[in-house]
């Protein structure tokens, strides 16, 4: 009987202590970092939208330490972080001081990480400095000729030509635009700009005749372009060109509509598909199929589009067999979106394609 009790106290406190441990066990957590697909938050100003592939992503632990630095879409789908406040941080280049053409896009955000969850970060690419373009008429060229015109920030300053066009970017803040005349420098207006805004300045003089006269400095301070939200998926010709391409979640979501004819974009990552499996690392198999993901870092078969290869031109170009450079590459696809192929959403009949 002694050992029975003793038995039963000893796995009691086994169990208590595991249930204490147990807190222990799930002390990290996780973070899942994406993009919204294809949201943007732009300016009239861009001209072309970036790959987020080739952001630089920075994940900054609760402790201020890193977890991660590097390219987003090299990035491990999940990082693993203490509880706690962490910085997610993603751009397309450095932007430390004035440049032109030179706009940074990207997006910032403080998630909190609790024991045993996972913290999911949708980023928007969203353009984080902004601009000045100045037009310079020739009534202001020939009166100025011996002079510079100069804008300046707190980060530095931007000599800009009288016959330059290209707009100069700044981070957000105060913009002087000053007048340079051999040891003098003037100021002819301060504006203090806000990310996403670009201001055009239109500068023109002109000089009354007569003694005495004063000299007119006129300076058109209309804001042009502003700040604009677009939400590509929501526009019914996504996907009719290449310029339009479906991202393969929008595909992912829509391969049930038997929409031909749809151009989709991706990464290719993989490829051997069968009905449960999928490899992402060479060497591959079989010519007749590919699977293409958001981001070419994806090793989840669930988050991937597959793909069928027909017999022909589009099998000899993209087959990963005969062609293994092409893991990881950007791929734009045309063909027609099947519910499922080998279980997953499919694009079949791909006739054309592209490699940007």
């Amino acid at each position: 009987m002694r050992n029975f009790f003793l038995a039963a106290a000893a796995a009691a406190f086994l169990l208590v202590s595991s249930c204490d441990l147990l807190p222990f066990a799930k002390a990290e957590g996780e973070i899942a970092v994406a993009f919204a697909e294809d949201v943007y938050v732009r300016t009239k100003a861009a001209q072309e939208l970036p790959d987020t592939n080739d952001f630089l992503l920075r994940i900054t632990g609760p402790d201020g330490k890193i977890l991660y630095e590097g390219l987003y879409g090299a990035a491990p789908e999940r990082f693993s972080s203490a509880p706690g406040s962490c910085l997610v941080e993603a751009y397309s280049c450095e932007f430390r001081e004035p440049a032109f053409s030179a706009p940074q896009w990207g997006d910032s955000q403080v998630v909190l990480v609790r024991s045993g969850e996972t913290a999911r970060v949708r980023l928007l690419c969203a353009q984080q400095n902004c601009g000045v373009r100045l037009h310079v008429k020739p009534d202001f060229a020939a009166l100025y000729r011996d002079a510079a015109l100069v804008l300046r920030s707190a980060e530095g300053a931007l000599p800009y030509g009288y016959m330059e066009t290209r707009v100069a970017y700044f981070l957000p803040g105060n913009v002087q635009l000053q007048l340079h005349r051999g040891t003098v420098e003037e100021t002819l207006l301060v504006r203090n700009l806000a990310p996403r805004e670009v201001l055009s300045l239109t500068l023109s003089a002109s000089a009354p005749e007569g003694p005495g006269s004063a000299l007119c400095i006129q300076v058109d301070t209309a804001r042009v372009w502003t700040q604009e939200d677009y939400v590509v998926g929501e526009t019914p010709e996504k996907g009719n060109d290449a310029a339009s391409a479906m991202s393969v979640g929008e595909a992912m979501a829509a391969a049930g509509s038997g929409q031909t004819g749809v151009w989709v974009a991706g990464y290719i990552v993989g490829g051997d598909l069968t009905s449960s499996s999928a490899s992402f690392d060479p060497p591959f198999k079989s010519a007749t199929n590919l699977v293409i993901a958001a981001k070419s870092s994806v090793r989840d078969r669930a988050s991937c589009l597959a793909v069928q290869l027909p017999k022909g031109p589009v099998r000899d170009a993209l087959n990963l067999p005969d062609h293994p450079d092409l893991l990881g590459r950007r791929v734009l696809l045309c063909g027609d979106l099947a519910p499922a192929y080998y279980t997953l959403p499919g694009l079949k009949n791909v006739s054309a394609w592209q490699l940007p």
